[in-house]
């Protein structure tokens, strides 16, 4: 049903304006359908070639999809209008926002030496020592580590990475469920989204193959802790994708390990494969905190000039004062004791949910990371079933392409006692909403 927002303008740029401020508004929300092109045309007393121009405008910006015979429409995330996720209702324990355990988590200090005077960092953007720390960090794992770069964070860099290197209307391989907001940043980008299905071990051989003949331009994935499934590279997997990956030479592989020192999996990394053009991201927020900003990457030479260049235009460089906070952390005996309690105790709890989840009959995924993803027929149902048990869960709407339905269930800050309660709550739900769930 079209929307009964008035939209206003007789040229593409007003049209277009139009819409992105009843977006920006809110007068026009996610999902809400703008009219048919000739519809509207007709109403506005101009061409139809002139509001196709305007909606191609709002399609590439990232503020419209477009649906086939369903038409277009504000995009789930439009890239004017700031998502932030549902406030957690009051006295609902929040299970749904994917954070780490505050216990677990050093206390950030801003560094006892500050960077002297005011200058330009442009010609020495990375501070030697944590390029150092860095390259022993990855190449620990049998990352390349030639050429590493820095960022604001993992998906600072994948944007400035996919902008660099596509155009609005290329098309990018993503894990289907994956991360909602790599999936909204590359629709704010104006790209495509391809659909990967994942199981387990990460993404299915098979589905990129498919992914790779619509003539993708990059993959985006996670090696371990994957989100919101939980799979891992194994390394018979990892060795069948990069099989795959040399058939496509010039895609640009893009591998996130946003939760690598907690993820309780070894790295068997997709850069090892001898890709022409790659990188893998790695950062620290889930692990040495939330407010910690910073990524770092290896990648291949052209992808790390193209990087850089582009960030050398606008911010220039990552703060030499978080990067001195970063390195006092990574070099810390202290904060490597805390991550690794960390890392233990969110394995035990992800494993003790699955577990009584299980035993209960209800399946769940989830085998690194902090997360388990629980496949359900009827997301809404599951979620307010829970919300009157005092539990605050994501629906997995948010995460998906074209996968079946579930829940992502934050288990990091769960220990196993609340954990068994919660699955026993979890199985009451579904037994009162046994019409809707299906048994």
């Amino acid at each position: 049903m079209a929307t009964q927002y008035a939209i206003t303008g007789t040229t593409a740029k007003a049209l277009s304006a139009s819409v992105e401020r009843a977006v920006t508004e809110g007068a026009l929300e996610p999902g809400a359908a703008l009219p048919p092109v000739r519809r509207l045309a007709e109403d506005l007393g101009i061409s139809p070639g002139t509001v196709a121009t305007a909606y191609k405008e709002l399609r590439r910006r990232g503020i419209v999809v477009t649906r086939g015979r369903g038409g277009t429409v504000v995009a789930p995330a439009p890239a004017v209008a700031s998502r932030r996720p549902p406030k957690v209702p009051e006295g609902l324990r929040d299970l749904a926002g994917g954070h780490p355990d505050p216990a677990f988590l050093p206390d950030l200090l801003p560094p006892a030496r500050l960077s002297p005077g005011a200058r330009s960092h442009r010609s020495s953007p990375r501070l030697p020592r944590l390029e150092d720390a860095v390259r022993a960090w990855l190449g620990a794992d049998g990352v390349p580590v030639e050429h590493v770069t820095f960022a604001h964070g993992a998906l600072d860099m994948i944007g400035r990475l996919l902008s660099v290197e596509l155009r609005p209307g290329d098309a990018v391989a993503m894990e289907d469920p994956g991360y909602h907001h790599m999936l909204d940043l590359v629709t704010a980008l104006g790209l495509r989204t391809v659909a990967v299905a994942v199981d387990d071990e990460g993404m299915r051989p098979e589905a990129l193959r498919a992914a790779l003949r619509t003539g993708v331009r990059a993959v985006v994935c996670s090696p371990r802790a994957q989100n919101p499934y939980g799979g891992r590279f194994t390394p018979a997997r990892r060795d069948a994708l990069v099989a795959v990956l040399r058939e496509a030479p010039d895609v640009l592989v893009i591998e996130n390990d946003h939760a690598g020192s907690i993820a309780a999996a070894p790295l068997h990394t997709l850069t090892s494969g001898g890709l022409a053009r790659w990188a893998h991201v790695a950062t620290v927020t889930k692990y040495l905190g939330t407010d910690l900003r910073w990524a770092a990457a290896a990648c291949d030479a052209t992808t790390l000039a193209r990087h850089d260049g582009r960030m050398l235009l606008t911010s220039g460089w990552v703060s030499h004062l978080l990067q001195e906070t970063v390195l006092g952390l990574m070099t810390d005996s202290g904060t490597r004791d805390l991550v690794r309690r960390a890392r233990d105790a969110y394995e035990e709890r992800r494993l003790a949910l699955a577990g009584e989840l299980g035993r209960h009959g209800i399946a769940a995924r989830g085998v690194s990371g902090m997360n388990v993803w629980v496949p359900v027929r009827d997301e809404s149902a599951v979620v307010n079933g829970l919300r009157t048990y005092g539990w605050w869960v994501a629906a997995g709407a948010r995460f998906r392409i074209g996968s079946a339905p579930g829940v992502r269930i934050t288990a990091a800050g769960l220990p196993p006692a609340d954990g068994r309660r919660l699955a026993a709550d979890f199985a009451a739900v579904l037994g009162e909403s046994q019409a809707t769930y299906g048994g």
